[in-house]
């Protein structure tokens, strides 16, 4: 059964109304960041720079929570993927994991949103970053978070975006956020 918020059920109507709302701040959080950062946009610079942005953005319609890049911690402990993974990390050693943002509570802990952020032009393969986002959302994992996102930027827009809730793409959600990307014009086709 997918991943649940506040221990709803992923299938129950106030999940998925919770979710929107979630979802919709983030949308909020692009909007303001495509205004904004026209400059860092048109100069096509690295992936850092543009998450780092968006975070700023993000801080601003997640009130109450904290928003970080790059952290990859839960509480003192190292988030880690589980043994056996497929995925590669940032580091040589350990199975460690650095998502480009994230959502939560650090003290509490309580993970909300796990961005994963990739310029237009990126012709890398997305399998890293899904097999990621697979893993932050497992719902039997001890960091799990509520929704992971995959989110391409091009340069007047998203070109692409993914959802995924309880270790798996969730197409509905995704439609449904592609379609609100859509209707505030940053989704490009």
């Amino acid at each position: 059964m997918p991943a649940s918020l506040d221990g709803l059920p992923a299938y129950d109507p106030r999940f998925l109304g919770a979710m929107h709302h979630e979802l919709q701040r983030l949308i909020s959080a692009l909007q303001e960041f495509y205004m904004r950062e026209r400059a860092i946009l048109d100069r096509d610079l690295g992936e850092r720079a543009l998450t780092h942005r968006l975070a700023v953005q993000l801080e601003r319609q997640f009130l109450g929570w904290e928003v970080d890049c790059d952290y990859n911690r839960l509480g003192d402990r190292t988030m880690l993927l589980p043994r056996g993974t497929i995925v590669s990390t940032d580091d040589n050693l350990d199975k460690s994991i650095f998502p480009d943002i994230v959502v939560h509570q650090r003290a509490v802990p309580k993970n909300l949103l796990a961005i994963e952020v990739r310029k237009a032009s990126n012709h890398q393969p997305l399998a890293h970053d899904r097999h990621k986002l697979m893993a932050m959302t497992d719902p039997h994992l001890w960091f799990a978070y509520r929704v992971g996102l995959l989110l391409t930027l091009g340069r007047t827009g998203l070109t692409a975006s993914e959802l995924y809730v309880g270790s798996q793409q969730d197409a509905a959600l995704s439609a449904w956020f592609a379609g609100r990307l859509i209707d505030v014009g940053l989704h490009l086709p």
